[in-house]
């Protein structure tokens, strides 16, 4: 069954560029700003694969702190998140698969229900494990919040304190990604991921991202992608002004996995776990 026609981002990787698809060919032209669909022929040599008809869900979240007042965001295929709270540049339009753009790069989170979880030494959720953390990381507790996220586990650590109470923590979680509207590799998650983080959870505090890695790899087998970034920021009553952002996007099959870190840069000593987590991430089932 084809998927419906309309824009969604480009399966060629041109990051924030749209294609159209017409329900059996894409367009040969991209644009930034998805409308009408376009005049120009199909693709005819390589053609990107047709879009997904049921494309697996995403999660997010930010690795680092939950500020206690996050409640829309994200969409995508599979990563490591955590979080605290920010703005959506307008610009950064996402696209449905009617053929209209919209201005929300966040959707609304789909908590759903963590499953419950193995004694096995575990923190499992979705399809991704890694080995629980110990002291000074919290028991592993569902995150209801994460946009992108669903059934999503969260172990995280108090850093600060804003000086209106809220807690600026570090984080790791996992979970299954949940996908919004249109077509996405794990690449295309990863990075919509990163871009909804960096646009929602920091206030009005303007956010800089410096990528360090930003490539394919595999985890246990199954194809992913990687964004670990440095993100700067200025937010009233807190201590650090950076912290280590890390996230990947891993195909489970039929459905795609997140796992998310996020580490202030006063906590660096939580840099090897959360490290350490990634390098044993598994895909259960």
């Amino acid at each position: 069954m084809s998927a419906a026609a309309g824009w969604y981002p480009d399966p060629g990787g041109q990051l924030g560029m749209y294609r159209y698809w017409d329900g059996r060919s894409w367009s040969a032209s991209v644009s930034p700003h998805p409308g009408p669909p376009p005049p120009s022929a199909p693709l005819s040599s390589p053609t990107p694969a047709e879009p997904q008809v049921d494309p697996p869900r995403p999660r997010s979240g930010r690795g680092y702190v939950w500020l206690v007042a996050l409640v829309a965001v994200l969409s995508v295929l599979v990563v490591v998140v955590v979080l605290v709270v920010r703005r959506v540049d307008p610009a950064e339009s996402s696209a449905t698969p009617g053929g209209q753009a919209t201005s929300q790069v966040c959707p609304t989170p789909d908590s759903g229900t963590a499953d419950p979880q193995p004694n096995d030494g575990r923190v499992h959720g979705g399809k991704l494990s890694y080995p629980r953390l110990g002291d000074p990381w919290s028991w592993p507790f569902p995150e209801y919040g994460v946009a992108f996220g669903r059934g999503v586990l969260i172990q995280s650590v108090e850093i600060e304190r804003s000086a209106a109470g809220e807690a600026w923590e570090a984080a790791v979680l996992v979970g299954d990604l949940v996908a919004g509207d249109g077509f996405f590799a794990p690449r295309d998650g990863a990075d919509v991921v990163v871009r909804c983080v960096t646009g929602t959870f920091y206030g009005n505090s303007e956010v800089t991202r410096d990528d360090q890695v930003n490539q394919a790899m595999t985890v246990d087998g199954h194809d992913a992608w990687i964004i670990e970034s440095q993100l700067g920021f200025d937010v009233p009553g807190i201590k650090a002004k950076h912290e280590l952002l890390i996230v990947v996007i891993v195909d489970t099959g039929d459905d795609a996995g997140l796992f998310y870190a996020s580490i202030p840069e006063n906590a660096p000593e939580l840099v090897k776990p959360a490290r350490d987590s990634l390098a044993k991430l598994r895909v259960d089932g």
